[in-house]
């Protein structure tokens, strides 16, 4: 028993990695490096503002913002409070922005911001692809059945089976067989 358990040992401390032949590992490349201030070109010419319009109402209640870069960059937007009560200092936004792709296209998006969300537009943005097939006319005849079926339904008035029960009673204290 001891010849095996010592052989075992032998085995393992064989297997073992030594300390003078480990094999050089390098640190993963990042996937994502920001630019250092060190790689940062400085020589690199900043383009000048062209325009820059800043406007605010006396009360805070609305403002509007013009900017445009000698690069071809413009930037618009107009704002006003919401007052319907739904959120303090609520905002609906327009505007729009525009500039050269490096293809050499203009992109121009415009948008609203308001009580009913984020409403981009530009042909730059993806559509949803069409329907693929029409549906089929038993669907829209079941379609059209189930909306009149609601309709009657809604009609006649509360059902009487299917809901929830009007009359409720108390708990019963004793078990009864079925």
């Amino acid at each position: 028993m001891k010849l095996i358990i010592s052989a075992c040992l032998a085995v393992v401390s064989l297997a073992a990695p030594r300390p003078d032949k480990r094999p050089e590992v390098q640190a993963p490349a990042p996937s994502y490096g920001a630019p250092s201030q060190r790689s940062f070109d400085h020589s690199a010419e900043v383009p000048a503002i062209l325009r820059d319009e800043r406007q605010m109402s006396d009360d805070a209640s609305s403002y509007n913002f013009a900017i445009e870069t000698e690069d071809g960059i413009q930037r618009e937007e107009f704002g006003s409070a919401i007052d319907d009560g739904s959120a303090e200092g609520a905002v609906a936004q327009s505007g729009k922005v525009s500039f050269t792709l490096p293809d050499g296209q203009q992109f121009e998006l415009t948008f609203v911001a308001d009580e009913n969300g984020y409403q981009p537009q530009s042909p730059f943005l993806p559509v949803a692809p069409a329907f693929p097939h029409e549906i089929p006319q038993f669907v829209l005849d079941q379609i059209e059945k189930a909306r009149r079926e609601d309709e009657e339904a809604a009609r006649s008035g509360p059902r009487s089976s299917g809901g929830p029960s009007n009359s409720y009673q108390a708990p019963s204290n004793s078990y009864q067989a079925p």
